[in-house]
Formats: structure tokens, sequence, C-alpha cells
């Protein structure tokens, strides 16, 4: 699928900004069933600086500072990708290890290797260690079920014992908190399975992107009526001697397999990834420090489109 995407970010401050500066994740990422055919970040006013950068876990950031005062601040990231569905469901051989065998992989053992997925199996900001977690996760977790099942099954009661509310939550809400509301956002949704999954001792991580939304029948597309999305991503192992593959230092043999508690359904070609992370603080669309401003209005709009042909360049 060719998919066309405008994220725009309009900041509107009082009194005026006299300088700032902002990190942005808002190049889509690239993996195997996802590549970036084009991407243009327009920034007014114009930055004093702009950079581009690769963060510890893989993604791409962005970072610029304005040094002269400015009372609007408009973020427009353009992006053409195309997508792929991957057949990577709990069917798949190469993920298929019970969850009990995958806890003991990443359970510390002194002199052990280094693994990269080991670093998602701990609590971070926005993702607390907690025994509601675990005793919610257990059900999903019976002895002995490979662990893309008990993902699987894991998604599916979160679906289906939270609820949906644009307005239960906001951006720095805990998971525990949510959890215990039984409702909320898709970011609460993607950060309850993921600490759900850590309780276990499984690595899982935090997926930011989009999702294409279909209008109702005989309407058309809306401008900026798309959103950002979030889901959850859970690490499976499997056996070094089975994978037949060569590694890097750091890295085991398995796959990320990705669930979406909110819509209870494996993202497909209908999602575009931005960025992965222990939880939403690392990914954050757009975040930054401003001196002066200390009242703004903020808006948001996403437009992602299907298309048939990448457009001609301008």
């Amino acid at each position: 699928m060719l998919l066309h995407l405008v994220h725009e970010t309009r900041y509107a401050y009082t009194p005026t900004v006299e300088s700032a500066h902002h990190v942005l994740h808002l190049r889509p990422a690239i993996h195997p069933g996802q590549q970036l055919l084009r991407h243009q970040l327009t920034i007014t006013p114009p930055p004093a600086r702009l950079q581009e950068l690769t963060d510890v876990y893989g993604n791409c950031r962005s970072y610029f500072s304005l040094h002269t005062p400015h009372d609007r601040l408009t973020v427009v990231a353009d992006s053409i990708v195309s997508t792929l569905a991957l057949s990577t469901g709990p069917e798949n051989t190469l993920a298929g290890l019970p969850w009990e065998q995958v806890r003991e992989q990443f359970r510390y053992q002194a002199g052990a290797a280094y693994d990269s997925a080991c670093e998602f199996v701990f609590a971070s900001p926005y993702v607390p260690r907690d025994e509601a977690f675990a005793e919610f996760a257990r059900p999903s977790f019976v002895s002995g079920r490979p662990l893309p099942e008990a993902a699987q099954d894991l998604m599916e009661r979160i679906h289906e014992t939270m609820t949906y509310d644009s307005k239960s939550t906001e951006v720095g809400t805990p998971a525990l908190e949510a959890l215990q509301l039984g409702k909320g956002v898709c970011q609460d949704f993607a950060h309850i399975m993921v600490a759900c999954c850590r309780a276990m001792g499984v690595p899982a991580r935090y997926v930011s992107g989009y999702l294409l939304t279909s209008p109702a029948p005989g309407q058309p597309r809306l401008i900026g009526s798309d959103a950002s999305h979030a889901w959850a991503s859970v690490y499976c192992p499997v056996e070094s001697e089975s994978a037949g593959m060569a590694l890097a230092d750091g890295q085991s043999p398995g796959v990320w397999l990705d669930f979406d508690p909110t819509n209870n359904r494996a993202p497909g070609e209908d999602y575009v990834t931005l960025a992965t992370g222990r939880d939403f603080l690392d990914v954050s669309p757009m975040r930054g420090v401003i001196r002066g401003g200390s009242r703004h209005v903020l808006n948001v709009a996403v437009t992602m489109t299907p298309i048939t042909k990448l457009p001609e360049a301008e």
C-alpha cells in the first residue's frame, strides 16, 4: 500500500516565545514491512539549527532550535510510505516458544551475553512495575502457552476490559491509573499491554505511528481527520540452532510481534510506524523547552491518504 502522510503541528503562544529547543520523532521508520520513499520537514519560522540523529533505539530524531522571538510555530512532516502486510502472527514457527522459556532467557545471569531486547523487560517512566499488571496478565500467561498466543489473548482481554474514552486520560496519565479507571486512549491501551508483558518477564516495547481511517460510506476523506496512534510490540526469541541466521553482537534471533489492543488486531499495511521505545516519553512526536510563552494553543492535524503512484517531485 502506498500512503501519503501529512502531520501538521501548530502552536500559538502568549506572550511571545524568546527562544526554543525542540525534539521530533516525525520521520517514519524503515523496516521489512515499511519503506520510506519521501520525507520533508518544514518548520516556520525557519530554525537557527536543524539536525537529524539516530537515537539509542534506532529511531530518527530531529532536533531544532529557534533563537528569535515568535508567537507562532508550525511544523509539517510530509512523507510517502510504502507498506506491506507481513505474516508474523502466532502461527509463525520462529516465534512459538513457551512464554516461561522466554522469561528464563531474560532473567539475569552472571556472564551471560548481552541481548538488546533485555532493556524492554524493565520498568520505564510511564510503565512502572506493579503487581496489578501481573495479576491482570496471569490468565493469559498459562503454563506452557506459546508466547505469541499469550500475547494475543492478553490483547483481546485488554480490548474487552478497557473502554476507549478520549476524554478520560491525559498524555501524562500513568498506565496503572488507566488500568484502575478501566478506560483510556490508545496510548493507555499500549502502555497497559507493555506493562503486563514486562510484569511476566517478557520484553515489550511501545510503538508510535498512524492508522489509516476509513470515512463513512459515501463520504469523502476529511483533511486532518486522522490522528497519531500507538500499539505494543512483544519480543519473541527462538533457539539459535533453529534460526539459521547470523546476528550482530547484542542481538538474538527472533521477531518483534505487534499487537493493537485498542482495535484488537495485528497491525497491517494500513499502519505506519514512526518510532519505538520503552514508552511514550521516548517517542513523543514533538516535545521541547521554551523561554516565554506561558500560555499556548496547540492544534495537531494528521492526514493519511492512500495513493496509486508516487507524485512528481517539486
